[in-house]
């Protein structure tokens, strides 16, 4: 069979989900020649989602953990193409990219439009600021790699800046704040903590971390980790009390400046680095895309088979999508990787039968195995569920840390196999015995 004769299956956005689909598909369909897979992404690599609270930190480098999407398409059976989807024609079944720029605004590659039998969207979530003012502009998302760095490059601009300077730090020179204590917002400022101490122990003789730096963590709701259970909240809030970081319980942000934040309780915190976690939403094009219906939040609604309530051919996971915890329910599954997950593995058992010419599809049904939630080398707190457990237990410790760490590793298996993320992983573990515990530019 020729390939423009093969079923056409297009993925748009190469997040954790996205890409341990186009993996799976590509290692069966791809080389086999059942399909042509192609996944779509607006940048050239893949960095797990959960790692940019560390990168923003400057805890790990990450040109060490980033995955070159060309590279992994030919060592997995898929076709990589590089662009930001913009348009959608659902007569044609037809996706658009915008032309893609370089750096200094050159136009390397022009608009293309792909063609598809099956497109399935996974394109992932973006931060909400919920138009508050200045919040666009003042403050920092850590939706992906760039933002994280820059963020880092901030940081470590402004505590060079404060070492070298003549005169002494000035109010909210090296003030932090975080807006928003979800699982983010929680685990980064316990990563600044220690990142910025480890920063200053190497020659930074002028500052004095204790003294100096100020973490401010801000969160609307009256305690951390508003979705998860209260004694995992309480747990991290114990933890982050130990290392004095500023929490503000109750409290919402108004507005954002060029010099901090003010709430609504007439509280101005001066800060130059201001970090956005608070609330997600869906990318805001989806919401007028061939007419698909979408939520408030620009979720594409989907029914419990992940097709789009109004076009059978697309599909949608993780979060971008709104889709029912159980066929018929009106909750919907909540925005965590863990559900991602579960639905990358549902579509590509589903996507094997639609190219086998098999017309009735499984449906999802979202099950909770629980959180863990990590404070980097202070503490990991969370709670597992399921049948055998009898419903929920807490744990925390050393157990709740390798079991934290076990994740980004099965991510690894998923997309690498079994071998090759062992031999990564022990090589790891003899170059950090000759590398900087923290990233210094």
């Amino acid at each position: 069979m020729e390939s423009n004769q093969l079923h056409k299956i297009l993925i748009v956005g190469g997040g954790a989900g996205g890409l341990e689909l186009a993996t799976k598909l590509g290692n069966t369909l791809g080389k086999k020649k059942k399909a042509e897979i192609t996944l779509i992404d607006a940048k050239k690599t893949h960095i797990w989602k959960p790692l940019l609270h560390e990168i923003a930190a400057g805890s790990i480098n990450p040109d060490k953990d980033e995955l070159d999407y060309l590279a992994q398409g030919f060592w997995h059976g898929f076709k990589f193409r590089l662009g930001r989807m913009d348009k959608l024609d659902r007569k044609k079944k037809e996706v658009s990219l915008e032309p893609y720029h370089d750096d200094e605004g050159n136009e390397i590659i022009s608009r293309r439009s792909f063609k598809y039998d099956t497109l399935v969207m996974s394109i992932g979530s973006t931060v909400n600021d919920f138009s508050v003012s200045g919040a666009a502009e003042f403050s920092i998302a850590l939706d992906n790699q760039n933002q994280a760095e820059r963020f880092h490059s901030r940081l470590h601009n402004a505590i060079v800046k404060a070492q070298t300077q003549s005169s002494k730090i000035l109010p909210g020179q090296l003030e932090v704040v975080i807006v928003g204590a979800g699982a983010t917002g929680v685990e980064l400022a316990a990563e600044l903590h220690k990142a910025t101490r480890e920063m200053a122990a190497y020659g930074l003789e002028n500052i004095d971390p204790d003294r100096d730096i100020n973490i401010n963590l801000i969160e609307a709701s009256p305690r951390l980790l508003p979705a998860l259970p209260a004694r995992i909240s309480q747990a991290v809030a114990n933890e982050l009390k130990k290392l004095k970081v500023n929490l503000f319980l109750g409290e919402r942000v108004v507005e954002v400046t060029a010099d901090g934040v003010k709430t609504n309780k007439d509280r101005k915190i001066l800060s130059s680095l201001v970090v956005w976690a608070a609330g997600i939403k869906a990318p805001d094009f989806l919401s007028n895309l061939s007419g698909l219906e979408t939520n408030n939040i620009n979720q594409l609604k989907v029914r419990s088979t992940l097709q789009t309530t109004l076009d059978d051919n697309i599909f949608a996971f993780g979060d971008c999508a709104a889709c029912p915890v159980t066929p018929g329910s009106i909750e919907n599954v909540p925005p965590r990787a863990q559900a991602a997950h579960q639905q990358a593995s549902l579509l590509y058992k589903t996507i094997k039968k639609i190219v086998g010419g098999k017309d009735k599809l499984p449906n999802y049904i979202y099950k909770d195995y629980g959180s863990l939630v990590n404070l980097g080398q202070y503490s990991t707190v969370g709670n597992l569920m399921g049948s055998i457990l009898g419903g929920s237990m807490f744990i925390e410790g050393l157990i709740a840390k390798l079991m934290y760490l076990s994740l980004y590793q099965m991510h690894l298996v998923a997309l690498h196999g079994f071998a090759s993320t062992l031999f990564r992983f022990l090589g790891k573990l003899f170059s950090q015995r000759t590398e900087t515990r923290v990233k210094l530019h």
